[in-house]
């Protein structure tokens, strides 16, 4: 029982990470298909979303490798065929997008939420640990419209 736990761990251990590239997307030039699996691993899965296209198993992705690649059967260069998926996909393909104008929000979203929930947290701690300001001291007249009203009270 204990060879067959070890054996069953080194087999693990020796298990790469598994790749979505279907062999039958893959192109017959290993240098074509090298350069494929460089860009594949640039761009993001829209369904997955933390997963590159060459890692994930959405329809979605397939259909990314497949039109990366024939891109580049057609000739594009790994910028052409980059620019290509994003003019189509938008900046949101990249999974390192560029600073730019039009990826301000993918990059300084996460900060301004971050900010948002800060300032969230700030004001309902500041409201729990208000502390009221005692109202002011009763004037002698208060107090003795006070007294009489009291004994008046407990007269009665």
């Amino acid at each position: 029982m204990r060879r067959a736990t070890l054996l069953l761990f080194a087999l693990l251990a020796l298990a790469g990470p598994a790749r979505a590239v279907l062999p039958g997307e893959q192109l017959a030039d290993p240098k074509l298909e090298a350069r494929a699996r460089a860009i594949g691993a640039q761009l993001r899965c829209l369904v997955c979303q933390n997963q590159s296209i060459d890692d994930s198993d959405a329809s979605l992705a397939s259909d990314l490798r497949v039109i990366l690649r024939e891109r580049l059967r057609a000739g594009d260069t790994d910028r052409q065929a980059i620019d290509y998926i994003v003019q189509r996909y938008g900046h949101y393909v990249l999974l390192n997008p560029p600073f730019e104008a039009e990826t301000l929000l993918l990059w300084l979203g996460p900060a301004l939420i971050l900010v948002a929930g800060g300032v969230w947290v700030a004001t309902l701690t500041r409201r729990a640990h208000r502390v009221e300001e005692p109202s002011p001291a009763l004037t002698p007249d208060e107090q003795a419209q006070l007294v009489k009203r009291l004994d008046a009270e407990s007269a009665s």
